[in-house]
């Protein structure tokens, strides 16, 4: 018989070694003749992404048992390795340094130490070549310098690398095609990527350089060239990102679908579809939050067999390496092949399958701009109920970016809070990606107010719906989500309890100390700076603490360069002044985004033990008591008492 227990005491499977130590991330992968390459990494060790090879014989081996792979250029990098004909190539995360393996020779660097960095890397081994973006750290870290630049396979470039692409503030990972043409996207500031870029088409040393595609209001993306030598890419003229070719001088779309075809690129990286040949491209349109691949030709959309919640893929020839998503199983990588539609899976997130899951269910309500999206998962336990009557609490997730996106992938931080009894509600807020260019500029000029409504709306549809406990609301959110947290919590009486990682408080601070990928984010977000000073103080969450009135736990790492630490502390110590109950918790070595194991660990543990404390109710297990100021503790099962103090 189920036993019966509180909301938020039900023993759960979920703990937080089997998130941090049972779990890979998984990053992408490509298929290379015979072999296929993948980038894991693994909490455990620190968070180190790794690069690993199967050959033809079913062999499988780590190519970079030294080296972290991962660029730091734009600060979230991406495109950190390439792989053709057998060369590879990857950048080190400590050095930035690129490094080339070939030939079963041990990795040698081609890049000089130093003050640069690379990403969006493109081999071409037949000319001895590899293209990639370098930002050069020179003068400072806010003032580097973005190019496009040629490095030699056989050299140690100690110059850093032929420049061929330079003026622009930004610029993309290169498509190379077979007569060494090149195509990338760049794009000043003040505006992001998804915002407006130029496509650029030039010769391999970048001269005859031409804008095929792009404008002020055109975000023309993820270019790749056809067999034919014709450039095909993404281009949101439309209101949504439809995959469009360029043959010289003409621009045609291949189809015309009211839906999205790519992601937001706020990373480097390939294009997120497969060119099979000259007249089939394999593409996925996102309907409503899920994806649906199918194969565009002759201007048409047909939809192909697989059923996933999230799904990336890229590269050319009838076969690719896939992520891809689940409701209910851990996400996998696998070699498809569009052609037979057989799936052979490489690895898996986690080889743990859950006897119990809570599957995301997809909300819609309808805002002053439009239809609103969210997950709503469910609380979900093993042989226990909650007793009769009793309403669960839930946790509001406000994703980051915020030009970011939830998905419906089965996540296990996700399932560590529904297997205890509480509810998660993950929005897709106006202003998020794959929904289209003008559910994307819901947020211009207003965020801090669109992204908050829609949280709050969104606990009001749960709550009118009889599914989560109206006084037992928390909000939560890391980075763009963690300032949507915070802001909502002094805007808004409907969360009890607000849960911020590296979040920002003061917008401000944020415009004139952050990196230059997003030191002019906020002209669009919220005003042009410093004309708008008083739209951001007015919006800045540390100017209103007279209207707060909850509980707040902020965790913070203490390497993080895209949003101060002195925020988190700021935040902090003026809530501590108020009375409420507060808990600051930082961590040593952490920087955007948590990544060691034992930091993951003890967040969740923080979170768990400030939410039964604030909520009152006893978590199953041994939970170490984190000490809130301002808030006598309530008596929890566990372990000794944290100081609120990590690292």
């Amino acid at each position: 018989m189920p036993v019966t227990l509180p909301y938020g005491s039900w023993p759960s499977p979920v703990s937080t070694d089997l998130i941090t130590s049972a779990t890979v991330g998984l990053e992408g992968g490509v298929v290379d003749g015979d072999d296929v390459y993948w980038v894991e990494s693994h909490a455990s060790q620190g968070g180190r992404a790794s690069l690993w090879r199967l050959g033809p014989d079913g062999s499988k081996a780590e190519v970079t048992p030294d080296h972290n792979v991962r660029s730091s250029v734009h600060e979230y990098g991406g495109g950190a390795f390439s792989v053709a004909s057998g060369v590879v190539a990857y950048v080190d995360f400590a050095s930035q340094q690129v490094h080339v393996v070939e030939n079963g020779e041990p990795p040698r660097a081609i890049t000089p130490a130093g003050r640069l960095r690379y990403g969006g890397l493109v081999v071409v081994p037949g000319r001895r070549r590899l293209y990639a973006v370098r930002e050069d750290h020179t003068l400072s870290d806010l003032d580097c310098v973005n190019t496009l630049v040629r490095l030699d396979l056989d050299s140690d470039n100690p110059g850093g690398g032929v420049v061929v692409a330079s003026g622009a503030d930004f610029y993309s990972q290169p498509a190379v095609s077979d007569d060494d043409r090149l195509a990338w996207f760049e794009w000043d500031h003040p505006d992001m990527p998804w915002d407006a870029t130029r496509l650029v088409v030039a010769e391999g040393d970048g001269s005859e350089a031409v804008v095929v595609a792009g404008g002020t209001e055109e975000s023309a993306i993820y270019p790749a060239w056809a067999p034919d030598g014709s450039l095909l890419f993404c281009s949101d003229r439309t209101g949504w990102w439809n995959l469009h070719r360029w043959d010289g001088p003409d621009v045609t779309p291949l189809h015309n679908d009211p839906y999205d075809c790519c992601n937001a690129p706020w990373l480097l990286g390939a294009a997120p579809y497969s060119v099979l040949d000259d007249q089939r491209v394999v593409v996925t349109l996102w309907m409503d939050g899920l994806p649906r691949p199918g194969l565009v030709t002759e201007g048409r959309f047909a939809p192909l067999d697989l059923e996933a919640t999230s799904l990336a893929y890229g590269g050319s020839g009838t076969r690719t390496v896939a992520r891809i998503g689940y409701a209910g199983a851990p996400l996998e990588l696998a070699v498809v092949d569009w052609e037979t539609g057989e799936r052979t899976t490489l690895r898996k997130s986690s080889e743990t399958q859950l006897a119990v899951v809570s599957a995301a269910e997809a909300l819609t309500w309808e805002g002053p701009g439009g239809t609103v999206q969210a997950w709503w998962y469910a609380p979900r336990g093993h042989d226990v109920v909650a007793p009769a009557g009793e309403l669960p609490p839930v946790i509001v997730k406000s994703h980051g970016g915020p030009t970011g996106f939830s998905s419906a992938d089965l996540s296990l931080a996700n399932q560590f809070w529904t297997s205890r009894g509480i509810a998660v509600l993950d929005v897709n807020y106006g202003g998020s990606s794959h929904f289209g260019r003008a559910y994307r500029n819901r947020l211009r000029g207003r965020w801090g107010l669109v992204d908050v409504r829609d949280c709050v709306d969104a606990v009001r549809v749960v709550v009118d719906r009889g599914l989560a406990d109206p006084a037992r609301v928390a909000i939560m959110g890391g980075s763009a989500g963690g300032y949507t947290t915070l802001q909502a919590l002094v805007s808004s009486d409907v969360f009890g309890a607000g849960l911020s990682d590296y979040g920002i408080s003061d917008l401000a601070t944020l415009a004139t100390d952050t990196h230059k990928f997003e030191s002019r984010y906020t002209d669009g977000l919220v005003a042009p700076w410093p004309a708008g000073k008083a739209v951001y103080e007015e919006r800045s969450p540390i100017h209103h603490l007279d209207r707060l009135s909850s509980p707040m736990l902020l965790q913070q790492g203490l390497e993080d360069r895209v949003v101060p630490p002195s925020q988190a502390r700021a935040m902090a110590a003026a809530v501590r002044a108020k009375g409420l109950p507060v808990a600051l918790v930082l961590y040593q070595g952490e920087g955007h985004g948590f990544r060691r194991a034992e930091t993951i660990a003890a967040s969740l543990n923080a979170k768990l033990s400030f939410l039964g404390q604030v909520f009152g109710f006893v978590p199953a297990g041994d939970v170490p008591l984190l000490a809130v100021a301002n808030l006598s503790p309530q008596p929890m099962a566990g372990a000794a008492r944290t100081d609120g103090q990590a690292g």
